[in-house]
This record gives C-alpha cells, structure tokens and sequence, in this order.
C-alpha cells in the first residue's frame, strides 16, 4: 500500500519537479513524521513549486505566507477586530491555520515573528489574546531560507533551527532537466493539473502507522552509537541531543513506511541522517555541508 502510495505521488510531482527525487522522497517523509520542513537556497530553484505540489498531490489545504522585514505576529496567527454592530471582538484567522503552510524566505523577518511561527509548530497551537486555538490535522511547514551571507537576512538560531526536522537543499537542475524545463509548459500552471492521490484523513492514518515501524536492539544500538560520535569524536561544536535522536529515529521509520519496509534498518537511519543532522552540527573546524557532514558521520560509525 505504502510504497503504491509514495509511487503515485512522486509521479505526479515528477512531472513538475524535474531532477529532484531525493529532495521529493526527503519532504514526504518529513511530512509522514509528523516534522517540519526547511529548505535553504537561493531563490529561483523550485522551493516554491516543491511545496505547492506536494499540497496538490496530497489534497492538503495550502497557503503562503512571504515573510519581511515589516511583517507582524499578527500577520501570521490572526488577530480579533471589533464588531460596531455585535460588539463583541471576532477573531480573523491568519495564515497559519491551513493543513500546509509555505513560510516563503522566514530568515528576510525579524527574531519576533519567527518566534511566532516556531512556537506555533512546536506546540501545534496558539494563544491569541489569552485564548487557545488549535491548528488544524494534518499540520505541515515547509520553510524557505535564503543563504545567510545574503543581504536583509536573520539568521535562525541553533534553538529554533531544532525545530525543523530535516533540512535540504534543492540544488541546481541537470542539464537534461533544465533543457526539459526550457521547452516545457510553465511549472505553476501545470501545478493546477495535479490531482490528490490521497484524502488528509489517510494521511494522518498513514502518520499514525510510523511508530509501528520495528526497531530492534540492533539498530537502537546503531543509532545511540551515531549521537555518540557527534558528542565525543571532537568534530562538532555539540553533539546530537537526546531529542534528535528521537527526531532522527521517527524520521528513519517514516522512511522505512513510505518504502513499505514494516521494520527499521541502519540504511534507513543513513538516508535521512544528513538531512537530520546538518543543521544540528556545526564543525569546530572548517566548513562542511550538510551532506559532508552526514557522510562524516555514516563513515565514522560502524554498522554493526
């Protein structure tokens, strides 16, 4: 069922979305655990059309919000106006009430409302005027982030890039796709084209299924060996907290689900690792990608 699943659907944003299958594969994922999303790269390479298509494909109501320097709390979660005629307040929802929610260049606004839009997908909810409100199910953020060496940018601390999950790069098109885009239809239109291959309510099923995924000893084990070597081995300003672990575990059985694998294997802890992890460690030494970092890391700690 899963991998039929995974199949449909990256068929049909494989015919938007040329050239990107991992960077595909990684975002439903993300999605399937329960993560968030943040994309770092510069403008023009198909962040944008990456998470308008995974909200067409998976029937998900989907709004943008393109973040500034000028922009408010309020813009994002909502605010209550005064009704002259009822004279009660009513409260006007912002954009973070949707099932995904594509947080466009979040490093352009200041500390302030990122902070809003972090604790909102930390806690799945927010508190307007001294009321709670939830947020609705499915709830994902796909957040783009410009190169920090960019002008009008804030960067995110350590604290708040720990609540992305996962962190990837879309990279350059290859020739082959980025000839097939030249000659193609635009990509936004045939966004509209795409149909549901899945109902939101099927989503959270198949998100309810991740902690099913077996995890024996074995691989507990291989996996508390990896947080090991990022905190003694000497490379990393800090190690691997407990709770990325946690985060690099459930991220590994989403992967194992989507490729209809009902137990966990070290492979599965390495194909989303560095996309784990990159954002979490920082060299002491140098400079080293994301991806150096995660084939660091899968080199250094043996299997078994």
């Amino acid at each position: 069922m899963f991998a039929g699943f995974l199949a449909t659907v990256l068929d049909q944003l494989n015919t938007v979305i040329l050239g990107k299958s991992m960077q595909l594969r990684l975002a439903m994922t993300c999605l399937i655990a329960k993560g968030h999303l943040l994309i770092e790269d510069i403008p023009g390479l198909g962040k944008t059309v990456l998470a308008h298509g995974l909200g067409q494909a998976l029937g998900m109501e989907y709004k943008r919000l393109q973040f500034t320097s000028d922009l408010l709390p309020g813009d994002i979660l909502g605010t209550s106006i005064y009704d002259t005629n009822s004279g009660q307040f009513n409260f006007n929802a912002g954009p973070v009430f949707t099932q995904l929610l594509l947080a466009d260049e979040i490093n352009r606004a200041t500390p302030k409302c990122q902070s809003a839009l972090l604790e909102a997908m930390e806690e799945r909810k927010v508190s307007v005027e001294g009321e709670t409100r939830h947020l609705p199910e499915p709830f994902f953020v796909i957040a783009t982030q410009n190169p920090i060496e960019q002008q009008g940018t804030f960067p995110l601390p350590e604290s708040q890039l720990d609540r992305f999950l996962m962190r990837i790069e879309m990279g350059y098109a290859s020739r082959d796709a980025e000839f097939e885009l030249f000659r193609g239809e635009d990509r936004r239109e045939m966004l509209e084209s795409l149909q549901p291959a899945i109902t939101a309510q099927e989503l959270l099923d198949l998100q309810k299924q991740v902690d099913q995924v077996h995890a024996g000893d074995a691989v507990l084990e291989y996996l508390y060996q990896v947080l090991e070597f990022t905190r003694q081995s000497g490379l990393f300003q800090t190690g691997l907290s407990t709770r990325a672990g946690l985060g690099l575990l459930r991220a590994a059985r989403a992967w194992a689900l989507v490729h209809n694998e009902d137990k966990l294997l070290p492979s599965d802890i390495q194909a989303v690792l560095p996309a784990v992890t990159g954002h979490r460690l920082q060299p002491v030494e140098g400079y080293m990608s994301p991806n150096q970092i995660g084939e660091r890391v899968i080199e250094s700690v043996p299997v078994w």
